[in-house]
């Protein structure tokens, strides 16, 4: 037999503890952010999203019961998205004192002080036409949004948010909120911006969620288009000049490579948004008993650590972080 000659790569594959050993990513819960919806209609509510299962809006006076779930899960944060009980032209619930989310983090900052608290800054909820900004003739006028926007952010960050994360996609959006973060003395409170996020048909099921939908048009002029990746290295840099401490990608599975390559353009911490419409095939392929639903979402949240994300926002944190502790 003529003598082949060739690299045995298998070696290292042989046992689960060689395997384990030269192991290159690893998912611990401290990588996750678990996204919360809080609904201000009403008292004592857990309502189930239909497109999401497994995922509620609470209303606040029901919200320690998730709370307490995810702090002894050793889950370490909260993003909070708010629907107000009216909506307006101009988003007014998002920057009042005692809105929804403003007081959702005032219970979750008393009940669990070492929770982190992460306040989602945008108007979409807020809106009675959807739009992350304010309309004028149809269109999302950017410079006057930015100061509505930066009235949201000042007010979370008085209420005892931890982070602040604009997710509006107005150009200029940091450091507006940088500047009002610093003229109120939240010098100390750090921007998480949604500086790479596209106009993606994934966000459908959270839109149901939020009640965020567009009620005109698309979000097309101010979000990314899926086909670019040199932009999101434009966007990214501008975040990163403007004062973004942490920078988001969203989507995530379908965007791994545009977070590989934000991951090799900056060295701020990296978050990979798991977004509702991957949460939601996942989900009803394993109820339909096609897919292992543990196996694929740890192997989908393991290609995102592996992309670059030091974090990531996912409904799937609870369930991971219970697969993880059988594993351990």
């Amino acid at each position: 037999m003529t003598e082949l000659h060739f690299d045995r790569h298998r070696r290292l594959r042989r046992t689960a503890v060689l395997r384990e050993m030269v192991r290159e990513t690893f998912l611990r819960p401290s990588d996750f952010i678990y996204p919360i919806f809080v609904t201000e209609e009403g008292s004592h509510i857990r309502s189930e999203i239909p497109s999401m299962p497994g995922v509620f809006q609470y209303s606040v006076d029901r919200l320690d019961e998730e709370l307490k779930e995810v702090t002894d899960l050793g889950i370490p944060s909260v993003i909070f998205f708010g629907i107000p009980k009216k909506k307006d032209a101009v988003g007014s619930g998002a920057y009042d004192a005692h809105g929804v989310v403003q007081e959702a983090i005032r219970l979750t900052k008393k009940n669990y002080p070492d929770l982190v608290v992460i306040a989602d800054t945008c108007m979409c909820e807020y809106t009675d036409h959807g739009h992350c900004g304010i309309v004028h003739n149809g269109d999302v006028d950017n410079d006057e949004s930015l100061d509505y926007l930066a009235r949201t952010a000042v007010s979370q960050a008085e209420a005892g948010a931890d982070i602040i994360a604009p997710s509006n996609m107005m150009d200029g959006f940091v450091t507006a909120i940088r500047h009002a973060l610093d003229e109120a003395g939240y010098q100390q409170i750090p921007i998480m911006s949604y500086a790479v996020k596209y106009a993606s048909a994934f966000f459908g099921p959270f839109r149901d969620a939020a009640e965020s939908a567009p009620k005109f048009g698309n979000r097309k002029t101010y979000q990314m288009d899926p086909a670019n990746c040199r932009e999101a290295l434009r966007e990214a840099d501008s975040d990163v000049r403007e004062g973004a401490d942490f920078i988001i990608v969203k989507p995530a599975l379908p965007y791994l490579d545009v977070l590989r390559d934000v991951r090799n353009s900056i060295n701020l911490p990296l978050v990979a948004y798991n977004v509702s419409g991957e949460y939601a095939m996942v989900k009803a392929a394993a109820q339909n008993g096609w897919i292992n639903e543990k196996a694929v979402v740890l192997e989908a949240l393991t290609s995102m650590k592996r992309a670059g994300a030091d974090l990531i926002i996912t409904y799937h944190a609870k369930d991971a972080v219970r697969w993880l502790r059988e594993e351990g």
